[in-house]
């Protein structure tokens, strides 16, 4: 299964719908003072709708992405008004001066970080006079978000392996892909000097997933950041030792998409998100491993059902409207260039 232009023009008409929709609003805010006490689009110029904070970074790149790749979809006008607005240089001096407070150290690290380097990555691309005055724009919350990273992964004794926004590997692989096209070396440098020191000597990796309210796959999601950051080879020869039983099917949950019972929960409804996150990794695990592998029968097939699984439902209750799409897309049209 792939990204359709029907689906395109689906998940665009999907994200312009909440992107700029302030309420309801889960913040992330810590508050310090009295003036502190302020609404979604006062604190955040650009990133106000959708939900939370993170969540209308990943719509914004959504959006961009559907506007490079399908150019000729019916919402692509829309898009452009948008992202002319949101991505002002006023706007994102804001969304910088928010960051700057001493309060904010720890906000949206490292799934924030990495979304709005991914958002910044995509922008890149953009071959169009538009997309590179976003792109020119947006560039200075870019560089303030690598360099956060830059400063906090040396302390970072321990990487996170739940399967929630914390989680590192996840986090770097939407990290490398910035740095890759914006050619920033020293983090690029760090995520794979970080990466290979956390995840290198892995083996015989277990976990008891999924959790009742994960969106990432603890084991799958680590397997598909090492494939960036290891030579085809020794990826394959990594991969054989960290989840040795895979081609016998074992363990036998990383097939067979989660169950989700309440859409209208937020928590139940992050398993849709899980099993559109798992197909992705599966679909990056796969193109990093030999065309005759054992496994690629079983994984196949794994993808196409988690993605049957998730896909009806990026849209309908707002708890998972407001971000699914976007799992979605990293799914069915995994590679920026």
């Amino acid at each position: 299964m792939t990204l359709t232009f029907d689906l395109a023009s689906q998940f665009a008409r999907i994200a312009l719908g909440h992107v700029t929709r302030e309420f309801p609003n889960k913040l992330d805010h810590l508050i310090a003072a009295p003036e502190d006490v302020q609404g979604p689009r006062a604190l955040h110029p650009i990133f106000f709708g959708s939900f939370d904070w993170h969540s209308a970074v990943h719509g914004h790149w959504l959006l961009a992405r559907l506007y490079r790749r399908f150019p000729d979809v019916p919402e692509a006008p829309s898009i452009r008004a948008l992202l002319d607005a949101q991505f002002s240089e006023a706007n994102v001096a804001g969304e910088v001066a928010y960051l700057a407070k001493p309060s904010s150290g720890g906000f949206e690290r490292p799934y924030g970080w990495a979304w709005a380097l991914m958002l910044a990555g995509e922008l890149a691309r953009h071959e169009s006079a538009e997309g590179k005055g976003w792109s020119a724009n947006l560039r200075p919350l870019a560089q303030a978000l690598a360099e956060r990273f830059i400063r906090f992964l040396p302390n970072a004794t321990y990487p996170a392996r739940a399967g929630v926004h914390s989680n590192t590997a996840f986090a770097f692989i939407l990290t490398q892909d910035y740095a890759r096209i914006a050619g920033d070396a020293r983090l690029a440098d760090l995520c794979l000097e970080r990466a290979k020191a956390w995840y290198g000597n892995d083996e015989d990796y277990r976990s008891l997933e999924p959790s009742q309210d994960e969106f990432l796959s603890p084991s799958l999601v680590e397997a598909a950041c090492m494939r960036f950051f290891l030579e085809r080879d020794a990826f394959a020869a990594w991969f054989a030792r960290f989840l040795p039983e895979l081609a016998r099917g074992e363990p036998a949950t990383l097939f067979v998409p989660a169950t989700v019972s309440d859409r209208s929960d937020g928590k139940i409804a992050h398993l849709d998100g899980l099993n559109l996150s798992r197909a992705w990794c599966w679909r990056l695990i796969l193109d990093a491993l030999p065309p005759d592998h054992a496994l690629r029968p079983r994984a196949e097939a794994a993808f196409h059902a988690l993605i049957a699984s998730a896909l009806p439902h990026v849209a309908g209750d707002y708890m998972g409207e407001h971000w699914l799409a976007s799992f979605a897309l990293l799914a069915l049209d995994p590679y920026a260039d």
